[in-house]
């Protein structure tokens, strides 16, 4: 059985010389959070690496339904850890491209999405000249970040959530089988993987391993709440936080097919269970020493 892709074919976010070695442009760094609570450890992280004393953050909140009490609380939750400034920007469809939001974006050394509902970002974003600044922002090295749905966001191929065939709302992605699992396009910083939050704790398992079978050259790349990745330009990453983070790795595996009953099957794919401090190559699938 073919596994089709919903999207186009992956472009990575770097060029190559020699066909065999990356050669990566002087991309930023991701700091993608699975939701719950914040650790210390990752928003001091995530605070340092944006300037510190010196980072100019930007909250975008749309993704809630209460995208001003969301914005601040988080403006003096980063004002807690030491950012320098935290503003946070209040878009709706006709005020989205504003100069006032490009400036704002092109002056900031970091992004900070939201959690809530990720669709509410990719209806408001995509294709719009903000999110090519935040992007811009990103190419020169600024801090892309976000927790729940602006994790979700962060990566090409994107989960909304929602289910096609399924419709137990008691029993939520209750089989690991293809055509069921929502995706669609998302902001694309992370081109590697195909990214889930609230993992562990929401037991979402079956359904990131229904993508992963489905779109087999992708990881699925399942981030606990209190716990982030920290994606670095080479495409490694560092697990910061309480909980842990697990990766299912079926680019290498073998015999992906269905039974008679539209149930998934493979051999040979890989998972990684990963704690606090583990690094990982999201290019050559492993754990570094």
């Amino acid at each position: 059985m073919k596994i089709n892709s919903l999207l186009p074919a992956v472009i990575l976010l770097f060029i190559s010389c020699d066909n065999t070695t990356p050669v990566y442009e002087n991309l930023g760094q991701l700091m993608i959070i699975g939701g719950g609570d914040r650790t210390a450890e990752i928003m001091e992280t995530t605070v340092e690496i944006a300037g510190g004393a010196e980072s100019r953050f930007v909250i975008i909140p749309q993704a809630s339904s209460e995208p001003l009490e969301t914005a601040l609380y988080q403006q003096a939750d980063f004002l807690k850890y030491g950012a320098g400034e935290v503003s946070f920007l209040m878009l709706d469809s006709a005020n989205v491209d504003s100069s006032a939001h490009i400036e704002s974006i092109q002056n900031a050394t970091a992004i900070f999405f939201s959690g809530g509902d990720q669709i509410r970002l990719t209806r408001l974003l995509l294709g719009t000249q903000l999110l090519k600044e935040i992007k811009e922002l990103y190419r020169r090295g600024g801090l892309i970040s976000g927790t729940s749905a602006g994790a979700a966001i962060q990566s090409e191929l994107m989960i909304t959530g929602e289910e096609h065939l399924n419709k137990d709302e008691d029993r939520p992605y209750n089989t690991i089988a293809p055509n069921n699992i929502e995706v669609v396009q998302g902001f694309g910083f992370l081109t590697e993987a195909v990214i889930d939050q609230h993992h562990i704790k929401r037991r979402r398992n079956n359904r990131l391993i229904s993508v992963v079978l489905e779109h087999p050259q992708l990881l699925g790349v399942a981030i606990d709440e209190s716990t982030a990745i920290l994606v670095n330009p080479d495409r490694t990453f560092t697990v910061l936080g309480d909980a842990t983070i697990i990766i299912y790795d079926a680019r290498h595996a073998r015999n992906i097919r269905l039974d008679k009953f539209n149930n998934f099957a493979v051999d040979d794919m890989r998972v990684h269970l990963l704690m606090n401090g583990d690094q990982f190559s999201l290019i050559t699938g492993k754990r570094l020493p």
